[in-house]
Formats: structure tokens, C-alpha cells, sequence
């Protein structure tokens, strides 16, 4: 990492814990002008961001990776958001010649039946579309909270991330999960209704379901595995997940 990267990195990570989400966004679209990415996938955290540019026509592109084994809870979540803010939400798919060879090959569901099967197809549906998703730009927006594990809680809120070539900001870093219910209430956010039903960590739908209380955060990601093979290759550099129990039952459609 060059030194005047290295300096921008320490400099976000200095900011984001003093200033505003809006303060956040606001600096980030300043300094990578036309060259910075929020990545969405309908969960609450993603919802406030969203909610935070859309709301102060922020210049920040956002994005969302349709895997194509979607919740419709999910879609119907996108639709209302689109409602709501009436702003575009780039859509990137995965290579269409990668899904119908892996689906040619090894059927529908072959996640299931080892972990390099489901790192596979996590590569093709997610990994690769993210890669030309944020090819050529400059700074990444997630909606990363410390609180989701015991792995993130040690973590910065801005990071140099070598596989994208780019700085990784988390502007809800120190954020509770109940103050993003009370935000999202208060502030009339669309909320994906799949939180009400007990489900934190939204994802495909084959491989997500909701956790029991007490269970980890991530217990409901290919549950089918054991826990230390749980990531998929978004935030690869973050870890696991471990140790959050969140009040699901608290949001309302």
C-alpha cells in the first residue's frame, strides 16, 4: 500500500468513530469523487445507508449483487425501497456462462453437498460479480457492524482491502442493532421482513435460514457446515462471525 493510501486509511479510521454516518458518506463522496460504491444487500444496516444517501442525494453509487436464488422477501424489500426513494439500484448479475455450467455440471443444489461445492457457486454468484462491481473505483461502503461478532469487534472502521485494490469503510462500525431499529423506525426506512421472522444475516435463500435465540449470528448461514467454514468471499479479510445475539423481534414490517 502506498504511503498517501496508508495516510487516507488512518485518516477514515480516525474520522469515522468522531463524525456522523452523514459526515462519513458526505467526506467519502468529496474525496473519491464518482469512484465510490455501496453495496447493498436489504438487510437493516444496508437499508440505513441506503436510506442516508438516497435521502441527501449523496453523489454514491449504490449496488446490489442479484445472485438469482434471492429471498422474495427480499425482492419485495428492493421494490418498496425503490418506491420510497424513487433512486436507481445498479443491479450486477453473475456470468451467465459460469451459472449454467455449474448448474449443468453439478445440478441446482451442489452447495449443499461439500463446502469447496459451495464455495463454488458462492464464487460464481457473488465473488466474481463483486469483483467487476467494484473494479475501478476507490472506496467501498458496507454495512459492517463491530456488535455482529467478536471477530468485528477488533476490526477498524476503514481498511485497506488488497483483493479489491480499494479503502473499506464501515460508517455503522459502532452501531448497536437496537439503534438501527430505532432508526429505521423512526425514520420510516423499508425494512425486509425477513428480520421479523428471526433471520439477521440475510442471504440466498437456500442457504439461510433463521437463528433460534441464543444461536450466533451466522448460525443461520449454510447452517449445514460447521462454523469455521462460514464465510463466502465478500469480506473475506473480516473473518467469522461469533458471540451476537440480537433482538430480531423488535422490528416490524
Amino acid at each position: 500500500m502506498e504511503l498517501a493510501i496508508q495516510e487516507q486509511v488512518e485518516d477514515l479510521r480516525r474520522f469515522v468513530p468522531e463524525h456522523s454516518v452523514l459526515e462519513t458518506l458526505a467526506l467519502l463522496a468529496e474525496r473519491f469523487p464518482n469512484k465510490v460504491s455501496f453495496s447493498t444487500s436489504f438487510g437493516l444496516e444496508d437499508q440505513i445507508l441506503t436510506h442516508f444517501i438516497f435521502e441527501n442525494d449523496l453523489p454514491i453509487r449504490v449496488f446490489t449483487l442479484d445472485t438469482a436464488r434471492n429471498f422474495q422477501e427480499t425482492y419485495s424489500t428492493w421494490n418498496k425501497t425503490l418506491l420510497r426513494y424513487n433512486k436507481p439500484i445498479e443491479v450486477v448479475f453473475p456470468q451467465t456462462a459460469s451459472v449454467e455450467k455449474l448448474m449443468r455440471e453439478k445440478g441446482p443444489n451442489s452447495f449443499y453437498e461439500s463446502i469447496e461445492n459451495r464455495k463454488e457457486c458462492c464464487y460464481i454468484r457473488k465473488v466474481e460479480p463483486l469483483g467487476r462491481a467494484l473494479a475501478g473505483q476507490q472506496a467501498w461502503i458496507t454495512g459492517i457492524r463491530a456488535e455482529q461478532s467478536a471477530n468485528r469487534q477488533s476490526m477498524d472502521p476503514a481498511e485497506w482491502d488488497a483483493g479489491h485494490n480499494l479503502i473499506k469503510v464501515h460508517p455503522l462500525h459502532d452501531w448497536t442493532w437496537d439503534q438501527c431499529v430505532a432508526y429505521a423506525q423512526q425514520h420510516g426506512v423499508p425494512v425486509n421482513p425477513l428480520h421479523a421472522k428471526g433471520f439477521v444475516s440475510i442471504g440466498c435463500a437456500p442457504c439461510t435460514r433463521a437463528i433460534k435465540p441464543g444461536e450466533d449470528f451466522r448460525a443461520g448461514r449454510w447452517w449445514w457446515e460447521e462454523a469455521a467454514a462460514k464465510e463466502c468471499g465478500l469480506h473475506a479479510t473480516t473473518g467469522e462471525h461469533q458471540g451476537f445475539d440480537p433482538v430480531v423481534e423488535t422490528i416490524k414490517e
